[in-house]
């Protein structure tokens, strides 16, 4: 560390662009798509906290699907809910028992009740320490409030852009 590292701020990404419709939420990473089947989390690959999807990322950045409030954050900033205004609640988390990295690696950049647009830059999170502590770093996306719509359904697995159509909702 230099004499004047101290004093640099780290960059915040550029937000993305987002092509998603009313219902929709974008991919939070580009990386490749899988089923939530595939997460290896017993919690998220069961439905236990909603109908989504995992991608493995390419990059370290994670990006608001849709556009909402910020309505939950960690102190380890490796998950995060957002709320739509029309009520899809979205939960982002960033790898597998990444918990136990208490924050190391992870840098939010929102603070809850904030209002965000779809394409915003929410976490940046560190792969190679993500790996080195022994984890998987797939994201997963989920919509948490999935019992209160008639169907959830993510897109097909493969390659995927953030800011492209993850997962779709359909209301009762």
């Amino acid at each position: 560390m230099g004499l004047f590292d101290r004093f640099k701020k780290e960059s915040t990404p550029d937000p993305v662009v987002v092509h998603i419709a009313a219902d929709e939420a974008a991919a939070p990473a580009s990386g490749r798509a899988v089923g939530l089947a595939e997460v290896p989390d017993p919690v998220f690959s069961g439905g236990i906290l909603g109908q989504g999807l995992g991608i493995w990322p390419e990059d370290g950045v994670c990006y608001a699907p849709v556009s909402g409030t910020i309505t939950a954050t960690t102190g380890t900033n490796h998950a995060i809910g957002l709320t739509t205004d029309d009520g899809i609640e979205v939960l982002i988390h960033i790898g597998v028992d990444t918990v136990d990295m208490k924050g190391d690696g992870f840098r939010r950049m929102v603070e809850t009740d904030e209002h965000v647009d779809a394409g915003t830059p929410l976490i940046t999170f560190d792969r190679e320490k993500i790996k080195a502590a022994g984890h998987d770093d797939i994201v997963i996306c989920v919509i948490s409030n999935t019992p209160e719509f008639a169907s959830v359904d993510p897109r097909a697995a493969g390659p995927v852009k953030a800011g492209e159509v993850a997962i779709k909702v359909t209301r009762k």
